[in-house]
Formats: structure tokens, sequence, C-alpha cells
């Protein structure tokens, strides 16, 4: 069995075995619009955005229907490609059930990969297995069986990232890590019309100052600088996967002054938009060569 689709009315979930025709699939458009669960074993090599990541034991990958992926090797051992979209499970309407948004997805790391423990690996193929059973003895709660088995994955996978990511927030009480959520929450709804801290301030209802010393006493990446990254992230993909001109896309992003964008990207990259296009575009043609 290397695919199977679950589909009725709007909602769909499809699974998928790591094969040489699979990952090709994969690396196409066909599944851009899908949020996506990686299982990656060992030795396999995934790019997301602009950054690569190898996997030198099994990792999950989540990854949002706005990111960009490509798999560039195969590992020896067979890999799981699961997506489905938000009207099958939408992590922002559940968030109480698997309180991951702001962690797993949109998390102001920009880290989709969480690495497994040894002890966990058995748990999490188990759940592969479960639903790969539910593809092939399906009954009248098989949709629901299926999304249980997401749940548990999302809820497991939440746990591990957050140890293995935010260090000293985890020794917080809940609500801190409810308000870092919120804020990694915000960024990625406001981030094109909102830029400075004073914005985000005022809807978590604190002042500037009170939002900055929470991530100084943490010792996050101030906040300024988590707006700016995710500006830049979105700039970067843009520029890199659209048509836009520099111009349409600082419009875009919610810069009327064309040339003050030229200047934060420049500043934050090192390089002028149009460069960083020029390169990258570049680099993807040899790739594909």
């Amino acid at each position: 069995m290397n695919r199977q689709v679950f589909e009725s009315n709007y909602k769909k979930l499809g699974f998928l075995i790591l094969n040489q025709e699979t990952v090709e699939e994969i690396n196409s458009d066909d599944y851009k619009a899908y949020i996506k669960v990686f299982y990656l074993p060992e030795d396999y090599l995934i790019t997301i955005d602009f950054k690569q990541y190898q996997t030198k034991s099994p990792s999950l990958f989540f990854i949002n229907s706005n990111q960009y992926l490509q798999i560039t090797k195969e590992g020896k051992k067979q890999g799981y490609f699961m997506y489905y979209n938000r009207d099958f499970y939408c992590v922002q309407i559940h968030d109480a059930e698997v309180a991951c948004d702001g962690l797993l997805f949109n998390n102001i790391f920009e880290m989709p990969m969480t690495v497994l423990p040894e002890k966990e690996v058995v748990f999490i193929e188990g759940i592969y297995d479960q639903i790969q059973e539910e593809f092939v003895s399906p009954d009248s709660s098989q949709e629901e069986m299926i999304r249980t088995y997401l749940k548990q994955l999302i809820i497991k996978a939440t746990r591990i990232w957050k140890v293995q990511q935010l260090g000293v927030l985890n020794e917080e009480p809940s609500k801190e890590m409810d308000f870092f959520r919120d804020f990694s929450r915000l960024v990625e709804i406001h981030f094109r019309s909102k830029h400075t801290v004073a914005d985000y301030a005022e809807i978590l209802g604190v002042a500037p100052k009170t939002l900055s010393n929470k991530f100084n006493r943490l010792e996050l990446s101030q906040p300024n600088d988590i707006i700016k990254d995710r500006i830049i992230l979105e700039a970067k993909r843009l520029l890199g996967y659209s048509s836009l001109s520099v111009k349409e896309i600082a419009y875009q992003l919610g810069y009327e002054d064309p040339a003050y964008f030229n200047r934060l990207f420049t500043n934050k990259v090192g390089d002028t938009p149009s460069n960083f296009k020029k390169k990258y575009l570049q680099g993807k043609n040899v790739q594909l060569e």
C-alpha cells in the first residue's frame, strides 16, 4: 500500500509511503495547499523554505500550507507522508485539544523539525501502523479514528518539540507558555500589516517594554527581531516563488516606501532583494539540471 486517501464532503486526508515515485510527486505543487506531516528516518535530506534539514535519527516534520518543501535525498528506511486540509482538521479551531499552534505550527523559531527520542519511535511508528490499518479495513468510524491518531501524533510531537526548543520556558507557569504562543500566532496573522512591538503589545494588553522584558528574561529572541524575521521570510518566499516585483512585494508586506523595505531586507539578509532573487533562481536552476 503506497497511497491511500480519505475524502468526505470537503474533508480530505491522504497517506503515502515514500519511494522514488511518491517523492517526485511530493516535490511537485500537487500538495502545496495542504498541511503536511512527514515521518523521516535517518539520512533523509529535506529543504523547507530556505533551510535544509538532514535526519540523523527518525524525525517528524510539520509543514504548513504556505511553506515550500523539497525532498532532496531519500534514506534507506521507509518514510511516511500525510497531508490533509483544514476541513479535516484545523489546529487553530481545535487548539484547546492539541495546544500546538504557535509551537509545531507558526512557531517563531521557524523550526518544523521534531527529532524523536529513541523511546518514542516505537509509539510514533505504532500510530502510523494504525493509520494504515484504518485504510485497509475502513468502517463507519474511519474518519474519527484517523483524526484521533493524527491528534495523538500532534500532541506527542508538541511535547517533544517544547523540550527540544523552548528550554527554560518549559519551567515557567502555563500562562507564560500561553503568552509566548499568543505572540507567535499574532505575528503569523498580522506580520503584513503590523510591524512594531507596540502593535503586538497593544493586542496583548501589555506595555511594549513589558513584552520585551518577558522575552529578555526567558533569553528568547527580541520581539522586534521575531517580527522582522517573519517579514523577511515572507519576502524571500515571494522573491523565490512568485513573479512579483520587489516594489509589489514591499506593498504586499505593508511597506508604502519600497526603498525602506529594500534597506530592511538588505540589513537582515546581507543582500538586496533583487540580488537575492537572482542568486536563488540561479541556484534553483543548477539543482534542477
